[in-house]
């Protein structure tokens, strides 16, 4: 069968413009094929980095096909829970897992590296990493990757997965998606806690209706209440759903702990706790006050532990106020009425 000039100058052209297309070099490039290679060889899509790898990487002409986010390591500082290394790698490996889950075809645009210390100090000293925790992006265009790389801000962690994901969409131009965390308790142990709950329902229900369970101590009624309001007011909600660390490393001295961090976006678990302890100090105060003092016949005890009360009461509330002028520059003033002056 004859083939006409015309048909095959047309698939010429149409070799020729996929050969030079950026999918046809992506693909033919054999550092990015082993890369997406491993990034499906990982169950999260993270890649460990190694010194050699990261020669071939920043070997590639710039501007390079695909974003670099590294997440560096150090296994030696695990032990260490102001640092929460394993609890933001957990969290790296997610967002990392996400962004391949919600962007099937864009899986070569950004890939996700973990770098260990111990196996790649001369990878950590190329980027000038002195201080964890740390993670970095490396744009396209970066042909020094200590000065052209951007590196996270220590204060973006405090939201974790979703901190990253905005980091990326921000400083790479890319979409992560929502975040599939998995489940934290799976289907078995949910059909598990529902069958022993049915197994001790007719034992809880005759106990209470003989009035002999603890709910029906008003001590412990009284405990709940405080625990309740302690939990409230100090900040513990949050903590757990941005799972923020107790106390986190000082960045100009690695050896110090730093329990206050100053700045509205972020609070430490460390000052949560200290802010509900001194609420709850006040609130306690005040019930005592209110139902136990009122009762005592001596006025003159009465009016110490009212002194006393009263003493402890606006120390506590001092206190709070002036973190919060710390953190957030928010000054509260007296309000003295102009017919007093």
């Amino acid at each position: 069968m004859a083939i006409s000039p015309t048909t095959f100058a047309v698939a010429a052209l149409l070799l020729i413009t996929h050969l030079t297309s950026p999918a046809a070099s992506l693909s033919s490039d054999p550092v990015v094929a082993e890369l997406s290679a491993l990034q499906s060889q990982s169950p999260t899509g993270v890649i460990r980095l190694s010194d050699s790898l990261l020669r071939r990487i920043l070997s590639l002409p710039t501007p390079r096909p695909f974003h670099t986010l590294i997440f560096f390591d150090a296994h030696h500082l695990h032990s260490k829970p102001e640092l929460s290394l394993p609890t933001l790698k957990s969290e790296f490996a997610l967002v990392s897992a996400s962004f391949l889950s919600n962007n099937p075809n864009h899986k070569s645009k950004l890939f996700f590296f973990e770098v260990e210390f111990q196996e790649s100090q001369s990878s950590f000293a190329q980027f000038g990493v002195n201080s964890l925790p740390h993670i970095r992006l490396i744009p396209p265009t970066a042909s020094d990757v200590k000065t052209q790389s951007i590196q996270m801000d220590g204060a973006d962690n405090s939201r974790l997965a979703d901190s990253m994901a905005e980091f990326i969409e921000s400083r790479a131009q890319l979409t992560v998606g929502p975040i599939n965390r998995p489940p934290v308790i799976s289907r078995k142990q949910i059909a598990f806690i529902i069958a022993v709950i049915l197994l001790m329902t007719p034992f809880f229900l005759k106990k209470l209706i003989s009035g002999n369970t603890i709910f029906h101590d008003k001590n412990v009624w009284m405990a709940g209440a405080v625990f309740v309001y302690f939990f409230s007011v100090s900040g513990a909600m949050f903590n757990i759903i941005r799972k923020m660390p107790m106390v986190i490393a000082d960045r100009q001295d690695p050896s110090k702990l730093v329990f206050f961090y100053q700045g509205s976006g972020m609070q430490l678990g460390a000052e949560g706790f200290s802010i509900g302890f001194l609420y709850t100090i006040v609130g306690l105060l005040l019930a005592f006050v209110t139902h136990v003092l009122v009762g005592v016949k001596n006025k003159t005890a009465q009016r110490a532990v009212m002194l006393f009360a009263l003493f402890v009461s606006f120390w506590a509330v001092k206190k709070v106020i002036y973190l919060d002028n710390w953190k957030t520059g928010y000054s509260i003033h007296a309000y003295i009425p102009s017919s007093w002056q």
